[in-house]
């Protein structure tokens, strides 16, 4: 058993272990409530030769600081007494290049974004791959840290949930943008919440307390959308009897965010290009430039590569606006999210209308997980409106569900492709094979390495964080697997 004080018992480390140790002064502090947490990372740093020190609350962490410095500090959130969010200030306030890794189980924007502004070195997701978790605090231990500045986490930050490590990448680089006034392209198909996202972007920026203006740029008519964005003079054209502010000058000081980017006219393309290459525009009609301090936060859920080889994107603009990329995943890449948003939107729902939140049985939940939903987060969204105020009874059954949502489930998964490993593992009994459970599980591991390695483009880290195993774990499997060179990708 692994000691529950402060202090390790060495005579219980592998062999060598103080040896390592004596080379590593300053010791990894965990700080967590749950023992079974603790033992997790106390027993795999024992293995790894890395000294630590163990502690269940906030608060003996920090009467330890007092006297001690650690190397890395490795922190949950909700703890009794102060919390892990509390811990991170005190140590950076006096340690400003103290690595700290933040861990919770209730993975959320709001905590993602808190974390990383209040400097956090990483935020780290439970459940967690040991082996990750473990190759994180090594690479926190090589590398000092500069601290980012606190900013205000204002209540009005819109509602994005997820707890899929697909949304935690983007909780991740939300908390990361937070200071920063570079032009982000977020990417991702139709109904994923790109204005949600950009919206958070600015409210977790400097620019939080000024204009968050947004518009459509596939909306407005092309003759119409240069004077929606730059504003026009009075008697500029046939129906200007005023002069008239445009988005740009609406958002001064703040961030205009251009939904819909990639269906820009190429008239537009080159104005638009004119104000970020030097800041200034001009009011249609207008003769003197005006100077915009405006961050520009564009979306699309077309491919702008595409649109540039078949000249119907600029490529100079292109690579103004990607100076950051931000990927919104669809919905059916993060279908474990869907119950949460579901039970979400019935809440909000229900409070809309002022009714009683209805609930959705098992079946439909199973239900919903197989659809593909092409309008994505919106789709469901609309769907949960809809059994609101249709549903006859509090709790939702199948045939409460819209005809054309049930005439387009999928096959559930039971009797998809567990049939099928039914039916081949059937096959092979009735023949006499052996060592079935060996070869099916090899094909099976095998399938989903090189299926998740062929998402991400062959990148090992992504397609590990997908798969929910360490990038350590899928480096052996690939081995073990006998997975060719050109299946592997890269690092």
């Amino acid at each position: 058993m692994y000691p529950t004080t402060a202090t390790p018992d060495f005579t219980r480390l592998p062999a060598g272990f103080i040896q390592k140790q004596a080379m590593s002064v300053n010791p990894v502090w965990i700080v967590d409530d749950d023992r079974s947490i603790r033992w997790v990372f106390e027993k795999a740093l024992a293995r790894e030769g890395i000294a630590y020190r163990a502690f269940s609350t906030a608060q003996e962490a920090l009467d330890a600081l007092a006297t001690e410095t650690p190397r890395v500090v490795v922190s949950d959130i909700r703890m009794p007494g102060e919390s892990g969010l509390v811990l991170l200030q005190k140590v950076r306030e006096k340690f400003a290049t103290l690595p700290v890794i933040i861990m919770t189980a209730y993975s959320d924007l709001g905590n993602a974004v808190t974390a990383f502004q209040g400097g956090a070195y990483e935020y780290l997701p439970k459940p967690f791959d040991v082996d990750t978790a473990v190759e994180l605090i090594r690479r926190a231990m090589s590398e000092n840290q500069t601290p980012q500045a606190a900013v205000e986490v204002h209540d009005s930050t819109p509602e994005i949930l997820g707890q899929a490590p697909s949304m935690q990448n983007v909780f991740r680089a939300i908390g990361r943008l937070a200071q920063s006034n570079a032009t982000v392209l977020i990417t991702g198909e139709s109904g994923t919440g790109k204005e949600l996202v950009a919206s958070a972007l600015h409210q977790h920026s400097p620019r939080a307390k000024l204009p968050f203006i947004a518009i459509n740029t596939a909306a407005i008519p092309k003759d119409l959308l240069e004077s929606e964005l730059f504003g026009h003079e009075r008697g500029a054209f046939t129906g200007a009897q005023t002069t008239r502010r445009g988005r740009f000058e609406q958002a001064e000081g703040g961030t205009l965010f251009l939904d819909e980017i990639g269906d820009m006219p190429a008239e537009l393309q080159t104005r638009l290009l004119r104000v970020l290459s030097d800041n200034h525009y001009y009011r249609v009609g207008g003769q003197q430039p005006i100077k915009a301090n405006v961050r520009v936060i564009a979306a699309t859920h077309q491919d702008l590569e595409v649109r540039v080889k078949q000249g119907l994107f600029r490529e100079d603009l292109f690579h103004r606006l990607n100076v950051i990329r931000l990927r919104l995943p669809s919905l059916r890449e993060r279908r474990e999210d869907i119950p949460l948003l579901a039970q979400h939107f019935l809440r909000k729902s229900a409070k809309d209308l002022n009714v009683d939140v209805k609930r959705l049985s098992n079946s439909v939940i199973k239900y919903l997980i197989t659809m593909d939903f092409p309008g994505n987060v919106r789709q469901l969204e609309n769907l949960c409106h809809w059994l609101t105020v249709m549903a006859p009874s509090a709790q939702i059954e199948i045939e409460d569900l819209p005809p054309e949502i049930r005439s387009e489930a999928a096959v559930p998964v039971d009797q998809d492709w567990i049939g099928a490993l039914e039916r081949e593992a059937g096959a092979r009994l009735a023949r006499g094979e052996t060592r079935i459970m060996d070869e099916l599980t090899h094909q099976f591991e095998k399938a989903l390495i090189l299926k998740a390695l062929a998402q991400t483009g062959g990148r090992r880290i992504e397609a590990a964080t997908l798969l929910g195993i360490g990038r350590n774990t899928l480096t052996r499997k690939v081995q073990e697997l006998g997975i060719d060179n050109k299946d592997k990708g890269s690092d």
